[in-house]
């Protein structure tokens, strides 16, 4: 879900080792948590070995946790800037309410695209009647300069290409795969796709050799070129593949992402995607006067406060 750590720490895009040029498996252990009614989140990016896959600054992948008994998930009214949010989710509904005037629930299958630009706020929350289990991947794009300051904007996307190949379903969630485009507009050259394999099944995924990768599995196991990979573990690519081999035994689903190598430096700090601290500063402080992020309405709860900044000690 989005950041709710009390104690954030800085992420600077140039602040691990330099993205690979050729292909390699690097693999990198989730940074796991668990939050209010036991979810457990596994934060795969940013962490200190990959800061970003192309564009893509933020992935968690949350749940399965059982949501029917007491209020279920609940993330109070908080601020965006600079980057998209996009919310995946594989198990039950999650409603979304923001600045915009949107609420819009979301089931699996859909995906929610909240570009903030200069500023939005919005929750999450379970709905009171709604499935027992909640399950799903939170994403964030870095937004390019140009276009960073955009005017904020939410799109939901109820149908998402959806291709059979090998045995396999695939979900283009953003950019292109398979000759298929997902209608979710980015601001740069990304890719985002859901593999789904029903059980013992085998398939070669075309890519982009100028894209550097990664892939998170999010159910089961799967075999990514021979390397083993299971809940847990996200596995970096590198560029310059064309082809990536996957092969499952059983039942198991894979998210893979990529992109061209993001050009520009980023600084991330609890939810705002930036460039330098002082950016940082004026957004925490314009939420905490309740300025220039809009007001969530409807929401059952209290918004959340901004942690201190680490730098301000």
């Amino acid at each position: 879900m989005s950041n709710l750590e009390r104690q954030c720490a800085t992420s600077i895009s140039t602040d691990c080792p330099e993205g690979s040029r050729q292909p390699v498996n690097q693999r990198i252990a989730t940074r796991d948590a668990v939050l209010g009614a036991g979810m457990t989140i596994r934060r795969a990016l940013p962490s200190r070995q990959r800061r970003m896959i192309g564009a893509w600054c933020f992935l968690d992948h949350f749940g399965p946790v059982d949501v029917s008994i007491g209020e279920g998930l609940r993330v109070g009214p908080h601020p965006h800037i600079g980057l998209q949010t996009v919310t995946w989710p594989l198990e039950g509904e999650i409603v979304h309410r923001d600045s915009l005037g949107y609420a819009q629930p979301i089931r699996p299958g859909q995906l929610n695209l909240m570009t903030a630009g200069r500023g939005i706020s919005h929750s999450e929350e379970s709905p009171g009647e709604r499935p027992p289990g909640l399950h799903g991947a939170q994403l964030w794009i870095a937004l390019p300069d140009a276009d960073r300051h955009c005017e904020p904007a939410f799109d939901h996307y109820a149908e998402l290409p959806v291709l059979q190949r090998e045995g396999m379903a695939i979900t283009v969630l953003l950019g292109e795969a398979f000759g298929e485009r997902s209608p979710g507009r980015v601001f740069s050259p990304l890719v985002g796709l859901d593999l789904i394999a029903p059980g013992k099944a085998a398939m070669m995924v075309p890519l982009q050799a100028e894209f550097e990768y990664g892939a998170l599995v999010l159910e089961g196991s799967v075999l990514l070129e021979g390397e083993p990979l299971a809940i847990g573990t996200f596995l970096y690519l590198g560029c310059g593949r064309t082809t990536l081999q996957l092969r499952t035994s059983a039942a198991a689903r894979v998210l893979l992402i990529g992109g061209e190598p993001f050009g520009e430096e980023v600084l991330l700090w609890w939810n705002f995607v930036a460039r330098t601290r002082a950016e940082i500063e004026t957004a925490r402080a314009d939420w905490e006067a309740g300025r220039g992020f809009g007001e969530v309405r409807g929401y059952p709860g209290a918004r959340l406060a901004a942690p201190q900044l680490p730098w301000a000690a």
